[in-house]
């Protein structure tokens, strides 16, 4: 489970490279704004257990990472949008290969009837052509990511949105900046949970 484990993390490493990316740079006047006024601050989302005053998520930071390391705070969110993007990839790839898988007798359902069971079954073939992939695109990423706070570029912005999703309306734009950062903590948390009920049960999809 541990090779397994290994691998998936390696996996989707890389992968946000090939998402459009939905935030653009924006700089804050304020500089006293939580968190330099990055999207995803201002949740009304309730939070009956925080201590405190405010019981939603609102400023939410029980560590306080934006306090304490403000110069990091847009590696923080580069780091939060890029786990994100993976783990949304990640749980649709759990799930995908219960019900349709592509061809190959190697890839069948007799051949790997769990997909858990993919990684150890094609450690010599698929996984090292993963592997190779997912470097390639991670090491394309490295020249914006080592000029992080040196030119005008926001976290998660890879210039890449061949689809043309990414509206011109500034009220829509940041609309779409909170939808993608609310899913990707979503699945970040959902795909802990598959594997794990999918460890536990032995079971696919629905993993009970």
């Amino acid at each position: 489970m541990a090779k397994f484990t290994a691998t998936i993390l390696v996996t989707m490493a890389g992968t946000a490279a090939a998402f459009a990316p939905v935030p653009t740079a924006s700089t804050s006047s304020a500089l006293n704004e939580f968190a330099k006024g990055m999207v995803g601050a201002d949740g009304p989302e309730p939070m009956p257990f925080r201590w405190g005053g405010s019981k939603s998520s609102v400023e939410f930071d029980p560590i306080g990472f934006a306090e304490r390391s403000p110069e990091w705070l847009n590696w923080f969110r580069e780091a939060e949008l890029k786990h994100g993007r993976q783990a949304m990839l990640a749980t649709v790839g759990l799930v995908v290969p219960e019900f349709v898988r592509i061809p190959g007798e190697q890839f069948s359902f007799e051949s790997v009837p769990n997909v858990l069971q993919a990684h150890d079954a094609l450690l010599d073939t698929s996984m090292k052509q993963i592997l190779l992939w997912v470097s390639l695109a991670e090491v394309m990423t490295l020249a914006a990511l080592s000029n992080m706070n040196e030119f005008d570029r926001a976290p998660g912005d890879y210039g890449f949105d061949f689809m043309g999703l990414y509206p011109t309306d500034p009220a829509k734009q940041e609309e779409m900046k909170v939808k993608e950062l609310k899913n990707g903590r979503l699945a970040m948390i959902a795909i802990g949970g598959m594997v794990t009920g999918a460890s536990i049960t032995g079971h696919g999809f629905p993993y009970v």
